[in-house]
């Protein structure tokens, strides 16, 4: 952890007990999450969802609307707007939620790494700021910052991406695309940026958090056509976790996660997604006709097998 690091102790931290409420995006399977302070009535929304349909590249704001409905409907004060890492499997809304709540956004400071990585796939123009810029606040490793009265903490988390972080607030963690339920197991670490043996040490780190502890993970794609979940504990990961009851060692976990990730096809909208993810949620300025649109490199990225 760095100078800005913790100022009260871990078990100070994980003393408190946010109101945690997920709104589950059927489209792409994402959890959104308004975390809340019971004693001031502040609140943070965790990777929020702007709709897009990619037949008819139409977006909405339903999704985020939704969220703050809730929150008006709680008498809550938006405070936070927080994206653990720029999401491949849909549009993130916090320049939309930025604009209606002046709400200070975050994100986690390797996001720069990420801007550039993908500010060459798109062959983007000199002009697009890969500084983070985007965002409010970038955050390193151990920085503390406040919701209401409630301390909070990040913790980085790269392996699915470069950028990824943790968000540990009170007794919850918000662990993105890491751990998923104990029945589907482990993320992907095949995006360019990715690295499996990353994401072993990153899972380590989770997992040794107290058992109690509250794992909100990002996604949830019910196997088995089973109800959707997002909520588990250190202890039940630890126990029942798929991929780690099959995979003990970091080799074995590389091993198998590697494997695993040469069947799976790329998501269907990494290539939409992340011009506008790495913008911070903003969508491309109109052109002069008025209309936005998205740039889709061809043969950028690892091709499924022809049949």
């Amino acid at each position: 952890m760095n100078s800005t690091s913790l100022s009260r102790s871990a078990p100070d931290l994980l003393a408190c007990k946010p109101q945690v409420d997920a709104f589950f995006d059927q489209r792409t399977c994402s959890v959104q999450y308004v975390v809340s302070d019971p004693a001031s009535g502040a609140c943070a929304l965790i990777d929020p969802v702007l709709d897009y349909d990619e037949k008819s590249g139409c977006t909405a704001t339903t999704s985020a609307d939704a969220l703050l409905a809730f929150v008006q409907e709680q008498d809550l004060t938006v405070e936070w707007i927080l994206d653990t890492h720029p999401h491949a499997d849909h549009f993130s809304a916090s320049g939309y939620l930025k604009d209606q709540t002046g709400a200070t956004t975050a994100i986690g400071e390797q996001v720069v790494a990420v801007q550039r990585l993908w500010k060459e796939i798109y062959n983007l123009p000199d002009g697009f700021p890969t500084d983070g810029s985007q965002w409010d606040r970038l955050f390193a490793d151990g920085d503390v910052f406040r919701i209401g009265d409630m301390d909070a903490s990040v913790m980085f988390s790269p392996g699915h991406t470069l950028a990824s972080v943790t968000y540990v607030i009170g007794d919850a963690a918000f662990i993105h695309d890491t751990l998923f339920m104990p029945d589907f197991g482990t993320a992907r670490c095949d995006f360019p940026g990715g690295d499996a043996r990353a994401l072993w040490r990153t899972i380590q780190s989770i997992l040794s958090l107290p058992e109690h502890t509250r794992l909100f993970s990002g996604h949830d794609y019910r196997p088995g056509g089973r109800a959707a979940a997002w909520e588990s504990s250190v202890a039940s990961q630890k126990a029942h976790n798929t991929h780690l009851n099959q995979a003990g060692t970091e080799e074995q976990f590389v091993a198998l996660r590697k494997a695993r990730d040469a069947m799976l096809p790329m998501p269907k909208l990494i290539l939409h997604a992340l011009q506008v993810n790495t913008a911070g949620g903003r969508l491309p300025v109109p052109e002069g006709n008025g209309l936005r649109y998205l740039k889709i490199p061809l043969d950028a990225l690892p091709c499924a097998v022809w049949e």
